[in-house]
């Protein structure tokens, strides 16, 4: 295969590297053509394309994770990773480290690591690298990786989300909140909706979002039936979408722009947690981008 072929076909898995380093898809599609290059400009054919690609999208995500980290520290609000509709890269022989590790709760896990922790847990314990080949993409020897796995390993099983392991159970109960939304039934809604859920928006200072965590399950089916409802008659529209791995949904103003993703954590048949992300910042790649503040100002003059 030429150097071009080569590259595509490992592009979905450099991708999929990055974006659970980075928890962006801006970043990882940056970090991935900053790869390209590097691959394109050396004049000599590594022995392992693979192995030479995967080593350098992690070198590359490691330092743009340490910027990033100063960036995040002063971000405005709860901070969530951006939205992913699709993981391109497939392996059924990792087919669960893959789904787990996507998740909105593990990508904000691996927050707590280092960024050197946080690659070597990915390559190793996700997409299964040999310790020659971690210790060679983060520059570090095999018996210092084999102790930043088990600290990072440690840390993850502190806090590892358990899911509902049953796909078509978890897509049921999410089709039943949103209808149950639509209608205002917050009756309906209280029922799905764990004690002690919590509602959490990410809005980064540029869109509307909740001041704090809405926490509890009336107060929640409260607050969501007294305004979905009335974004619907803004023709705001609500499509069923899987994200990051779990049941969700891409909302889009009257004009089919983006307004928010919403992801829910379901355990024991009953939601634990609700994240929406309304920063358009991390939005964009889903499309064109809606304007929340216009459409919270429509929303604030609809009567109740």
């Amino acid at each position: 295969m030429s150097e071009v072929e080569e590259f595509e076909e490992l592009r979905p898995l450099l991708f999929s590297i990055a974006y659970r380093i980075l928890g962006s898809v801006a970043e990882a599609e940056d970090a991935v053509q900053e790869t390209w290059l590097r691959f394109a400009a050396s004049s000599t054919r590594p022995a392992s394309t693979k192995a030479y690609l995967s080593a350098a999208v992690t070198r590359i995500s490691i330092d743009v994770l340490r910027s990033a980290r100063v960036r995040r520290e002063e971000y405005v609000g709860p901070w969530f990773p951006e939205p992913l509709l699709n993981d391109p890269y497939q392996d059924p022989a990792r087919a669960v480290e893959l789904a787990d590790s996507v998740s909105m709760a593990a990508l904000l896990l691996l927050e707590r690591l280092s960024p050197l922790e946080r690659a070597v847990f990915v390559l190793r314990e996700v997409f299964g690298f040999g310790f020659d080949e971690v210790a060679s993409a983060v520059g570090r020897s095999q018996a210092a990786c084999r102790q930043l796995l088990v600290r990072a390993r440690r840390h993850m099983e502190d806090g590892r989300p358990r899911f509902e392991a049953d796909r078509q159970e978890r897509q049921e109960l999410a089709a039943r909140f949103f209808d149950a939304l639509q209608d205002g039934d917050m009756g309906g809604l209280q029922e799905l909706l764990a004690a002690d859920v919590q509602l959490v928006g990410d809005g980064g200072g540029k869109a509307p979002q909740f001041a704090r965590a809405v926490v509890g399950a009336q107060n929640v089916a409260r607050l969501l039936t007294a305004v979905i409802p009335r974004l619907a008659r803004l023709d705001v529209s609500v499509e069923p979408h899987e994200i990051n791995g779990q049941p969700g949904a891409v909302y889009r103003d009257r004009d089919g722009k983006v307004l928010q993703t919403v992801v829910l954590d379901i355990l024991d048949g009953r939601i634990q947690t609700i994240r929406s992300v309304l920063n358009p910042d991390k939005l964009g790649h889903m499309g064109p981008v809606a304007d929340a503040w216009a459409l919270d100002r429509e929303l604030r003059r609809t009567p109740r």
